[in-house]
């Protein structure tokens, strides 16, 4: 199982989502963490609304990576949300977002951060796991598909 697997449990995926926008994608992201980690759901949207502000997290290909730090969480963890409608997120490419990895980190992580921020790029970078992203029905299989997939060096 590769790093991203670990962090990311099946309560954390959650398919054919409707996000009207960014803002409104944090907050469901913020309440997903609260009911699976105890973690104030506005504290979290708060950490990934100021990190977009630093710039977008969108990486294009209808793929984004919201992250952010909190303190009191002791090691990371991720949550998968595929939208039902794309929304705008200002990526590169300019195409709107369907494909979400939140990633939330220790407020003192540093280098395990930037790998697994590296790892997700690598990850969404191929175009056979994009398109598998959209062709999963369920939850069990969108976890296999994330357990499965191996770093190419």
């Amino acid at each position: 199982m590769n790093q991203i697997a670990e962090l990311l449990p099946a309560a954390n995926i959650v398919l054919d989502l409707e996000a009207a926008n960014k803002t409104h994608l944090f907050e469901i992201a913020g309440e997903l963490f609260e009911a699976s980690g105890g973690f104030a759901a506005a504290t979290v949207a708060a950490s990934l609304a100021a990190r977009e502000k630093l710039g977008s997290t969108g990486l294009g290909q209808g793929i984004a990576i919201p992250h952010g730090r909190l303190k009191g969480l002791n090691e990371a963890r991720g949550a998968f949300l595929r939208l039902r409608s794309p929304i705008p997120f200002d990526a590169p490419d300019g195409k709107p977002v369907s494909q979400v990895f939140v990633l939330l980190v220790p407020g003192h992580a540093t280098d395990q951060h930037l790998l697994l921020l590296s790892e997700l790029a690598q990850m969404f970078s191929e175009r056979e796991f994009r398109e598998k992203l959209v062709a999963v029905k369920t939850v069990p299989e969108m976890a296999s598909l994330f357990a499965d997939w191996e770093r190419r060096e």
